[in-house]
């Protein structure tokens, strides 16, 4: 259940990435996340309330404003990426990156990982450097594009870390709390940099369903995290580069080098043999 959970959830996400990444092109990223943020909110709370009612107790509060934060500047670390390179390069290298805190903290707790995992390891710093590389008319990703995408994968690390360590007895509560904190945030933070012209053309409906479905898979993650080993849940999870590669080849028609394509090869690898050792 832990695993289909975490695999469920890496979809919705890679779905929400590329719906994010996509906004994020026309309007910029910290202008989207001010409607995509709210609105998952909105969409996740009465599922924390009614459908999965959990524990909402004082010790995960902390937690969850933390997790708020890393959370919020972490996605618009990953827009701002996905709205500067290629989705299928940027993608991969920030799940990789995110990948590697929570296994690193599930072995610190006791969690132990076989050899096949190990391999994932070494193949997914392979894959970093190969995907990295451009050169040529594939030169579509800057190198603060590829930046971007390394830090929001230390911040999403992180987050996901703290949604894996809530108690079992708590619901999705710790990643409501978490939804509520970063919209406050972005919000904040747009009204302090930006003054855009709300009534010009934006993009709606793509923020809308964006940010309702991550805030959807959050609450997922934190469900196969809390049936299953943090370090496992976390790598299936972060197979969402596949399902934004996906999108990204059949709507927008991106293209790789062949060492890049090689590179997101072995990130896909190196997560599933993480997943699986």
């Amino acid at each position: 259940m832990a695993a289909l959970l975490a695999l469920l959830s890496s979809l919705t996400w890679g779905s929400a990435d590329f719906l994010g990444g996509l906004a994020s092109r026309r309007v910029g990223a910290l202008r989207v996340l001010t409607v995509s943020y709210p609105a998952g909110f909105v969409a996740i709370l009465p599922i924390a309330i009614w459908v999965l009612p959990g524990n909402p107790s004082m010790d995960i509060v902390g937690w969850a404003i933390g997790a708020g934060a890393v959370g919020a500047a972490g996605m618009v670390m990953f827009y701002g990426a996905l709205a500067r390179g290629t989705m299928g390069i940027v993608s991969p290298l920030t799940a990789v990156m995110s990948a590697g805190i929570p296994v690193a903290v599930g072995l610190v707790l006791g969690e132990s990982l076989g050899w096949l995992a190990v391999l994932g390891i070494l193949a997914a710093a392979v894959a970093v450097i190969l995907i990295s590389r451009e050169r040529g008319e594939h030169l579509r990703t800057s190198p603060l594009s590829l930046g971007l995408a390394l830090g929001s994968g230390v911040g999403f690390g992180f987050y996901l870390t703290v949604l894996g360590l809530a108690p079992v007895d708590s619901g999705i509560w710790t990643a409501t709390i978490a939804r509520a904190v970063s919209s406050a945030l972005v919000i904040t933070a747009a009204i302090i940099a930006l003054r855009p012209r709300w009534n010009s053309p934006f993009p709606w409906a793509i923020a809308l369903v964006a940010g309702s479905l991550d805030a959807l898979a959050n609450g997922i993650f934190q469900l196969a995290a809390q049936r299953g080993d943090l370090a496992i849940v976390a790598v299936i999870g972060s197979l969402y580069p596949a399902a934004t590669l996906f999108l990204a080849r059949v709507f927008l028609r991106e293209r790789m080098s062949g060492i890049q394509a090689t590179g997101v090869g072995m990130a896909l690898a190196a997560i599933i043999a993480l997943s699986i050792g």
